[in-house]
């Protein structure tokens, strides 16, 4: 029998899409680098389905690539024309929530704005924060340990993850779907599979951890002249702001292009630097906050402030922040995401930048990002890309990085994107034990070939 017949033999009706049935949306993430639509997609219903389906595709020596919300940047989720796509769309429930554990079990497919609603009607709070929120799914952000906005204060899904289950190449079901923090029993095969982008095995069901859901969240948004004062105010937040939650910092020509793309502005004049920082806590929180930035105001450490006085203000912050119209904006765009010790970011971002526009003087490179745990985003749109000149100026952006000691990736992951550049942040030793955990889980290569290594 061929492996179309095979798989809708054993699985449930619906389960196999082939043809026509194929969506368009199969073919990429948002990098939009995939070109090829896969030969078939398979959206198992249960983890017991995504067995089957996985072991037949063994026995028929097919590759295989994991799919969840396509909302990576590192083109991690596309298919090559021949491949089988395996999508987690159809394991979404949220199967129970703990409010003394402090957890939540859910399906790999549910989508994060889902989980964070489920945990909020318990009075809890889902730890880690995405602007992709309303379409990446649990599984895809463990597969690429996703971090965001509150990786200051909650760390990355790695550091939230308790319990995982997982269907390797042949089929077979590893599951430990632990409950506790504490589980000292050998090797943290979890952890290890977070971040592994789907090479290693198919998510289906997870464990996470829950904060209680604070009092209060109280958001402001600062000017700062230069980048020592960003870190000065990084500093001070540390020390005097108990439950500081988020520290993002963007560069003036990223506010700018956000503020023309969303409609909005927030100073009268743009700043060379703009802070949006967030505390929890509270009520005492807020007015903690406002002495916070009275003090920084008459240190000379910010030159404004506004404070948000209510959701909608903290919306508008953020949406420039977030900047999802860029990409409309400027077609082409790339987003690289790195990482360095916090205090080299600022002279980092300057010679990145002089770099590109050394060899591509019309380039636009609009830097932002989580400057709390040391990673930065930069926006990069050359006028007329074509591939290689995109992958030149990436270059000399990862060139530079390297001379700086940082990662080629904070949280989007390796994918096919970074993977000519993760020996610049990985030694031989490394990455020959990483290709050696790969064979002994998937001798035959059949689970998201040609991504990260």
């Amino acid at each position: 029998m061929t492996l179309l017949a095979d798989l809708r033999a054993a699985l449930s009706p619906g389960a196999v899409l082939a043809g026509d049935a194929v969506p368009v949306a199969a073919a990429s993430d948002a990098s939009r680098s995939g070109h090829a639509l896969p030969r078939l997609l398979i959206r198992p219903r249960d983890t017991a389905e995504a067995a089957v389906a996985l072991a037949l595709c063994h026995r028929h020596g097919q590759t295989v690539v994991p799919q969840g919300g396509l909302t990576g940047l590192a083109g991690g989720a596309c298919p090559r024309a021949g491949d089988v796509a395996i999508s987690t769309a159809r394991m979404s429930a949220v199967e129970a929530i703990d409010p003394e554990g402090l957890t939540i079990t859910l399906g790999a497919g549910c989508v994060l704005a889902r989980a964070q609603e489920a945990a909020e009607a318990q009075g809890l709070m889902f730890p880690v924060d995405i602007g992709a929120r309303g379409s990446a799914t649990v599984g895809g952000m463990i597969a690429t340990n996703a971090g965001g906005i509150r990786v200051i204060r909650h760390g990355m899904m790695r550091e939230n993850l308790l319990g995982l289950e997982a269907v390797l190449a042949d089929g077979t079901v590893l599951s430990h779907m632990n409950t506790g923090p504490k589980d000292n029993t050998g090797y943290p095969l979890a952890q290890m599979l977070a971040g592994s982008e789907g090479t290693l095995a198919l998510m289906t069901r997870a464990v996470i951890r829950l904060r209680p859901l604070p009092a209060g969240r109280y958001t402001a948004l600062c000017a700062l002249p230069d980048f020592a004062a960003v870190l000065a105010l990084l500093r001070r937040a540390r020390q005097e702001l108990a439950g500081l939650s988020a520290f993002e910092v963007m560069w003036a020509d990223y506010v700018a292009a956000c503020q023309a793309t969303e409609g909005v502005r927030l100073f009268a004049e743009v700043a060379p630097f703009t802070v949006i920082l967030e505390t929890d806590g509270p009520p005492e929180a807020a007015a903690a906050l406002e002495a916070h930035l009275a003090r920084a105001l008459d240190d000379g450490v910010i030159a404004d402030a506004l404070i948000a006085r209510s959701h909608a203000d903290a919306r508008r912050f953020w949406t420039v922040r977030e900047g999802h119209g860029l990409d409309a904006a400027l077609p082409g765009l790339m987003n690289l995401d790195v990482s360095l010790p916090v205090a080299r970011i600022g002279a980092f971002a300057e010679a990145a930048r002089a770099a590109v526009l050394g060899a591509e003087p019309a380039a636009q490179v609009m830097v932002f990002g989580h400057l709390g745990d040391g990673n930065i985003h930069i926006a990069l749109a050359l006028p007329d890309p074509d591939p290689a000149r995109d992958h030149a100026a990436e270059a000399l952006i990862y060139d530079t990085l390297r001379g700086f000691g940082g990662s080629v990736s904070a949280e989007h992951g390796i994918g096919t994107l970074k993977r000519d550049w993760l020996p610049y942040s990985r030694r031989p030793a490394e990455l020959a034990a990483m290709r050696a955990i790969k064979a002994a889980l998937d001798p035959l290569g059949l689970m998201n070939p040609g991504k990260v290594l």
